[in-house]
């Protein structure tokens, strides 16, 4: 029979046990050996829970204490020099998150999806080491335990693709110094069994690849390939089609190489060229980045299709990507509405249907487990195609007659009747919206959802804590007020738990960056809105202040990015749908007197197609959604949006398109090149650039936010830009934000004053 394969598997822990002990370390209430012990645990138990689902091709070291490309710059030596003469945990945990006395590295997303990683830092004059002793370790850790692993790494040319140099330079040129790194790693991966086998992943392959580094993968494969010869390598990518790539690589003397058949359809155009080479293709058809049950099937016929080109003993059956982008297991999932619920798979759940499927495409004989397995799989899909809660006419009658697209008047018009309504100074100061999510917050919401408190107390704890948000903000000096959002356990989830079409786990943990992990909620019918979802809360929070208090709201293409989607409709008309909602809610907003109205899309650039071909259709529609959004807005009411982890310079002109009247964007970690682009293509709108780093626990001092907003009156002038922090403060401790404003105040009375 054919094997099956797992590219990857979450490491959070099925009750985020990692992020737990992680969180615990950093507030010094235990100390590393902990962390390491429930690491040690936790890679066992994953490990074995693949084993016991009769999975093959088990993973080592693709566990992480924060992040994998984090740990591959540490094995190469690549330490940005104001972290030198750190070790062990202290260099490690300083890069991810600063410290008192250097600020951490840029983070940014991964490819397309909502996971983040840490982006190295390379210099031309560095010199760079093998540090294998992580990767070796957990080989031998899971030996242990009678598990044969494949052995994980980043790819050399994602690695540097996804880098950036100090010196501005081209990462790619440093190629010659990272190869013999590899070539050494393979040497010494050989050397700890009779045969082993390494899964490089080079996800960026599948992203338009330039001839420059298309002719870097010869060279590469033949050299990583060649410096072991117990040693099978699989090159593995995912996210889309690699077809370019595909082609050199079946002219290296690489074992196999990974394919993703469900969001890179051309990968069928490669499969000819695999076939001449004997290589053996490992097949993604179990999707590893959503939660839907497997059409198990539809996808025995798919790889029975692939097997038209390709023996079926040269296909081994994979997941598409690694199960890091789903949540871990539907064991606990004991509140979830049973049809629901019997539509979902989670990566544990996808262990068995991807050994099912491969049974069943390798023609093996079925256990009366396994038959009943695939009855249940087939009722399952069926019943989730003629449910009734799927379809909903009002919903799509509204949708096929609404014709209003854009906002009434111009930027132009707009911004001097705001002006002239709102009366705010150049520099205006707020923040993005969320502050710390203290202990008794989440108590009281927790304990309200579990019934043990009644509204009225949790209605009273909620307005307590916007009476300090308030309190605070008034103080400090702060000019634009936000309310802090305690009533939000998060900014999609909030939202869909108050719309129509949308479902909730309680355990549908996917881990974002580090310790920090999100419960994505998952849309599985058409969306509505029943009611209004912020009114009350943000009128509340108006009443208590004379100043302008800011309507917080999250955008269409933001919670569709952020959400697990149906795949029964194309995720252009799912968006619309939502957009629709958001309208409504921007109208009864104003309607209750609130001025200035933020929508944010901190995910709009995350939904970007991979291929540039793909990326005018994906920006006609994401534009279209956030204009049909914020349409019911007036003239006279601002219109706010925020966006993260954005490189601006190539989608500037989609963001003028979107006609926000202001944009909050992060730009702390990466200096103001971001900024520039706005400069230099005469971007008219208002911009709060973020003037200190809220991902990190540091207190930015007075002087460093008086240089940052210098460095941005270079760019912009006064005018135009608004001082805020780089995103919600939500994940920080009330100790690190107070000073951390107050000191965001200072600074802008300080800069006020040198240019009066």
């Amino acid at each position: 029979m054919s094997k099956n394969y797992i590219t990857g598997f979450p490491r959070i822990g099925e009750q985020r046990e990692l992020k737990k002990v992680l969180e615990k370390f950093w507030a010094k209430e235990t100390d590393f050996s902990e962390v390491e012990y429930i690491a040690a645990q936790l890679k066992a138990r994953h490990w074995n829970y693949q084993k016991e689902a009769g999975i093959d091709f088990i993973s080592s070291n693709d566990f992480s204490l924060y992040d994998n490309m984090l740990d591959t710059a540490i094995m190469l030596g690549a330490i940005p020099a104001r972290f030198k003469g750190l070790e062990n945990e202290e260099l490690y945990f300083s890069m991810a998150r600063g410290n008192k006395d250097a600020v951490a590295m840029e983070m940014t997303k991964w490819f397309n999806t909502n996971y983040h990683y840490i982006v190295p830092e390379l210099g031309q004059t560095d010199s760079y080491a093998l540090n294998s002793t992580k990767i070796t370790e957990e080989y031998r850790e899971a030996k242990a335990l009678g598990i044969t692993t494949k052995v994980n790494l980043i790819g050399p040319i994602t690695f540097l693709g996804l880098s950036k140099r100090t010196d501005r330079g081209d990462t790619y040129e440093l190629f010659s110094k990272i190869l013999p790194l590899y070539e050494q790693l393979i040497k010494e991966i050989g050397s700890l069994d009779d045969h082993v086998t390494v899964q490089i992943d080079e996800p960026i392959f599948v992203k338009d690849i330039e001839p420059k580094v298309l002719s870097l993968i010869k060279p590469c494969y033949d050299t990583i390939c060649n410096a072991a010869d117990n040693v099978n390598i699989i090159v593995s990518t995912y996210f889309e089609h690699a077809t370019e790539a595909t082609k050199v690589l079946v002219h290296t003397p690489v074992w196999g190489i990974g394919l993703d058949f469900l969001y890179g359809g051309k990968n069928f155009e490669s499969l000819e060229a695999i076939a001449k080479s004997g290589k053996k293709l490992i097949a993604g058809i179990v999707d590893g980045r959503n939660i839907w049950k497997n059409d198990i099937e539809a996808t025995v016929a798919l790889l029975e299709k692939i097997a038209q080109s390709i023996e079926k003993e040269n296909i081994i059956v994979s997941t598409s990507s690694s199960l890091l982008h789903t949540p871990f297991t539907l064991k606990y999932e004991e509140k979830m509405d049973e049809e629901v619920r019997n539509w979902l798979s989670y990566a544990v759940e996808k262990l068995d249907e991807l050994n099912l499927i491969n049974k069943l495409f390798s023609g093996e004989k079925l256990s009366n487990t396994e038959k009943n397995a695939l009855d249940a799989n087939r009722s399952a899909n069926e019943s989730r195609r003629s449910s009734k809660r799927i379809h909903d006419k009002a919903v799509q009658e509204r949708l096929s007659t609404f014709s209003r697209f854009e906002r009434e008047g111009t930027y132009e018009e707009r911004i001097a009747i705001q002006h002239d309504v709102l009366q705010y100074k150049p520099l205006a100061t707020t923040t993005i919206g969320s502050f710390p999510q203290t202990a008794e917050v989440r108590k009281a919401r927790r304990n309200f959802k579990n019934g043990t408190i009644d509204e009225k107390a949790y209605t009273k704890t909620m307005q307590e804590y916007i009476d300090e948000c308030v309190a605070f903000q008034e103080e400090c000096g702060i000019e634009i007020l936000v309310h802090g959002e305690p009533e939000r356990n998060d900014m999609v989830e909030y939202f869909g738990e108050q719309l129509k079409g949308y479902g909730f786990s309680q355990n549908g943990w996917v881990q974002s960056y580090g310790s920090r992990c999100v419960k994505p909620p998952f849309i599985y019918g058409d969306i509505s809105r029943p009611k209004a979802m912020t009114v009350e809360w943000i009128s509340y929070a108006q009443s208590r202040t004379k100043k302008i208090m800011k309507g917080m709201l999250t955008g269409p293409v933001t919670i569709l990015n952020w959400s697990f989607v149906r795949d029964d409709l194309p995720r252009s008309e799912v968006s619309k749908q939502i957009a629709l909602a958001i309208h409504d809610e921007v109208n009864d907003l104003q309607n209750a007197a609130i001025k200035i109205i933020q929508v944010d899309e901190a995910a709009f650039k995350e939904g970007y197609p991979l291929r540039s071909q793909n990326i005018p259709e994906y920006e006609n529609w994401a534009v279209r959604d956030f204009r049909v959004a914020v349409s019911s807005a007036r003239k006279e009411t601002q219109i706010h949006t925020h966006m993260c982890y954005s490189e601006f310079n190539d989608i500037i002109r989609t963001i003028e398109a979107m006609d926000a009247d202001v944009i909050s964007i992060e730009t702390a970690r990466s200096g103001n090149e971001l900024l520039k682009i706005f400069a230099e293509v005469g971007y008219k709108q208002e911009v709060g650039p973020g003037v200190y780093d809220i991902h990190s626990p540091r207190i930015p001092s007075v002087e460093e936010i008086v240089e940052q907003i210098k460095k941005l009156l270079k760019v912009l002038p006064k005018e135009q830009l608004w001082i805020n922090p780089d995103c919600g403060l939500k994940t920080r401790k009330w100790e690190e934000v107070k000073p951390s404003l107050e000191n965001m105040v200072k600074a802008v009375q300080i800069v006020r004053e040198e240019l009066a």
